[in-house]
């Protein structure tokens, strides 16, 4: 019976698998839009800072050429407002990127420089002209497009727009009132991009810096940067060997959760729907333990489900056999009656008399013993059904049942002891139905008493009934809750007194037993307690 239980040991819940394995999927695209976010502002930072640090060297070469001229009065630009004066002890004042696609603003494409309303002074020219095999030099190494600005925005050095004004741009504006100003302007290919650039943002922007040069707490120009942030996918390219090591870890990942996912749900469940479809053919072999129960639920699942098919199984045994017993049982009795019916009608019908009356009441006699034995038989079927019935919290004590026992046999001795007023999970009636077979039993089979004696246990009361009758053969004490087996077939014996009782009992989760005696007849009665 319990071969095919579940070993118990710690099993994750069938909830818990499935939500780890639903989280893992919602987590795994977001990780991917996450990383292409971050790297894409990785990449612009990254930008940033290079524009950030080639700007400031040139700005201060840029400053040193400009303080070589104070003594030419060269002309400065606006005077620093005070919250833009570094603190005098400050040793580092480091200027951090900040542009990020999510928090900035994408601006749309440069504008174009205009004319200058009047042109550069003759020494910021001079500066222009020194300044630019610097930044051509520099710019074949960093691909970064540069321009130099006086203080009042006109190029003075730079491969494009020399002597026009730029004055008039945003971070550029900024930079002249004596602050660093940076921005992310949409970027104008020379050719339209691949459609699988769009899933990146970045690849259609310009990084633009601009970077003030101070001399004398004074703007003294500009150097204006600009330059087009790494592709993410030629870093991809590049990295190639690393993120196909990181694909190949989310293939594996994936074949992992589904190995995990096969061996906890999807193999148990087969293997439970397999051995089903075996037990619905009548394969008995099919009632074993299964190679692996996964999860808590399917376990139980599972032990529910055998002890069903096993129930259904012994169930559909019993009905077989009851069904055999029982046609065997109302064949003798029905044959008997037809005879002597048949009988009785040919006498009548006959002109001379075929039976005497002694044998007519003789007839008649045996078909209402029959029809007696019948009746008796009907009516323990019916016991036998309510004793299979399920209970429906069930309760009684056994001293009422020991009185209605005594009551029902007032003419014989019965005696009772022990732990009587514990509550057992029976009703009254079924309890005295158990008691009452028992005791007629003992009293058909010449005992003079019947002694009854309960002993209360941790979950059950156990219960001995003896009695002084004869005994149970060895041979018969295998077949004694057999149903219609009985030794009293002559004196109306139906035999379904003892397998009402085992039922009752079986039914209410207890269970009763002969118990081996050396004088008369002795069962024990377990009834789960209240």
């Amino acid at each position: 019976m319990t071969s095919f239980r579940a070993r118990q040991k710690w099993r994750p819940s069938l909830s818990l698998v499935i939500f780890t394995v639903l989280a893992l999927v919602a987590v795994l695209p977001l990780m991917g839009l996450f990383f292409f976010r971050l790297y894409d502002n990785q990449l612009i930072h990254q930008t940033q800072a290079e524009l950030i640090a080639q700007s400031r060297v040139l700005a201060a070469i840029y400053a040193q050429e400009v303080q070589a001229r104070l003594g030419n009065a060269i002309p400065l630009g606006a005077t620093l407002p005070p919250e833009a004066l570094p603190d005098p002890g400050d040793r580092l004042t480091p200027i951090r990127p900040a542009l990020d696609l999510a928090g900035n603003d994408l601006l749309r494409r440069r504008p174009d420089a205009l004319p200058a309303a009047r042109p550069a002074d003759p020494a910021y020219v001079a500066i222009g002209a020194r300044l630019t095999p610097i930044i051509r030099e520099t710019q074949k190494v960093t691909l970064a497009g540069f321009r130099i600005l006086d203080p009042q925005g006109v190029v003075i050095a730079g491969r494009q727009e020399v002597g026009q004004s730029l004055a008039h741009i945003e971070e550029v504006a900024t930079a002249l009132r004596g602050q660093y100003s940076a921005a992310l302007r949409i970027r104008m290919p020379d050719k339209p991009p691949p459609p699988i650039y769009s899933i990146s943002r970045g690849v259609g922007v310009h990084v633009f810096s601009a970077m003030p040069v101070i001399v004398n707490d004074r703007v003294a120009g500009v150097i204006y940067t600009s330059r087009t942030p790494s592709n993410i996918f030629d870093h991809l390219y590049q990295e190639r060997g690393k993120f196909l090591l990181a694909a190949l870890a989310v293939v594996l990942a994936t074949i992992a959760i589904g190995l995990v996912f096969s061996r906890t749900v999807t193999r148990p469940m087969r293997e439970l729907v397999d051995r089903a479809v075996r037990i619905g053919r009548g394969d008995r072999d099919a009632f074993r333990a299964l190679k692996h129960y996964g999860t808590r639920e399917l376990a139980q699942l599972s032990d529910s489900f055998f002890d069903m098919a096993h129930q259904l199984s012994r169930r559909s045994d019993y009905i077989a056999t009851f069904s055999a017993h029982l046609t065997h049982e109302l064949k003798s009795p029905l044959t008997s009656i037809k005879g002597a019916a048949e009988l009785l009608q040919d006498s009548l019908q006959s002109k001379s008399d075929a039976l005497t009356r002694t044998e007519q009441k003789n007839f008649i006699s045996n078909i209402l013993g029959d029809v007696e034995r019948l009746d008796a038989m009907s009516q323990r079927l019916r016991e036998l059904a309510r004793a299979e019935s399920a209970p429906q919290n069930e309760q009684t004590q056994l001293a009422p049942v020991i009185d209605d026992l005594k009551s029902r046999f007032a003419a014989r001795t019965i005696t009772a002891g022990g732990c009587l007023e514990r509550s057992i999970g029976m009703s009254g009636e079924k309890a005295l139905i158990v008691l009452a077979h028992l005791a007629d039993n003992a009293f058909r089979h010449n005992a003079t008493q019947v002694q009854i004696e309960a002993t209360a246990e941790a979950s059950a009361i156990r219960m001995t009934v003896s009695n002084d009758g004869d005994p149970i053969s060895d041979a018969n004490r295998d077949k004694i809750f057999d149903a219609f087996f009985t030794t009293r077939r002559d004196s109306g014996g139906t035999g379904m007194g003892l397998a009402i009782a085992q039922a009752v009992m079986v039914s209410h989760g207890g269970s009763i037993r002969l118990l081996p005696s050396s004088r008369g007849t002795a069962f024990e009665l377990q009834f789960p307690a209240v």
